[in-house]
């Protein structure tokens, strides 16, 4: 009960601020699925989008946060897992989490029958959940709120742990989404066919591995260059992994 009412507490402050990888990441990801769908996929969902991309749409997710008709969807962007426990083992969310609904949403769309609007909807929230699961802080132990509740500066200026993983240290490079996506690079086939074999719930221990590292700060909380430098290179991955497994997914059901 103790941990239920704990989490509880946290639940607002999770839901006000959990906003994985900002919209420069989200967009990231969606370009590197783009660039890896089979040309059957592509077609498919780019009628169901409506000829929008993968990018355009990674971040509808976020927007529909302030419709009230998708509240339901609050707690889907996120999963709590504490250390050394696995995700079947832990107490579910009722309203859902990251890894329950990415594998419901997955299973729909494989299985088929959902009207043009519902599998278009689907299909939106697929592309915004599978990069949400690639930011280690969307994977939480359930203390902080995935960080949001760990208050630090980022560059001088007031911040919190969640949001310097979301979007800072992204937004310090000051480059557009697209040239992030190049910057990435390609990886090698071998390596996309090893990312891609790996199921949801691997992808989630991945992310939550990372947090160790992430929660070592300097007492005073104040983080910048040095954090970016430490850091940046497992944004860059989880981005990477993020798009490449994304297209897996649709491929999957498409291709």
């Amino acid at each position: 009960m103790k941990k239920v009412l704990s989490l509880c507490l946290l639940l607002p402050l999770f839901i006000g601020q959990a906003y994985a990888w900002g919209q420069n990441g989200h967009r990231v990801v969606g370009l590197v699925a783009q660039q890896h769908l089979s040309k059957k996929a592509k077609k498919k969902i780019m009628q169901l989008l409506d000829e929008n991309s993968l990018a355009e749409v990674s971040v509808w997710m976020d927007d529909i946060k302030s419709d009230d008709a998708y509240d339901h969807t609050h707690d889907w962007h996120w999963v709590t897992v504490p250390p050394q426990m696995k995700y079947e083992d832990t107490e579910k969310n009722p309203n859902g989490d990251l890894i329950m609904k990415i594998e419901e949403i997955v299973s729909a769309l494989k299985k088929g029958g959902l009207t043009a609007e519902q599998e278009e909807e689907y299909l939106k929230f697929l592309v915004h959940l599978v990069g949400d699961l690639h930011q280690p802080m969307h994977v939480g132990t359930g203390e902080d709120a995935g960080g949001n509740a760990v208050k630090v500066e980022w560059f001088g200026d007031r911040s919190n742990l969640h949001r310097v993983w979301d979007s800072e240290m992204i937004d310090s490079k000051d480059l557009s989404f697209t040239e992030i996506a190049r910057f990435l690079g390609e990886p090698e086939k071998s390596q996309v066919k090893q990312w891609q074999s790996t199921s949801v719930r691997d992808w989630a221990y991945e992310s939550a591995a990372y947090l160790p590292e992430a929660y070592e700060l300097p007492e005073n909380g104040r983080l910048g260059y040095q954090y970016m430098y430490e850091h940046y290179d497992v944004v860059e991955k989880r981005l990477l992994q993020a798009g490449v497994r994304l297209a897996g997914l649709l491929n999957e059901i498409y291709g």
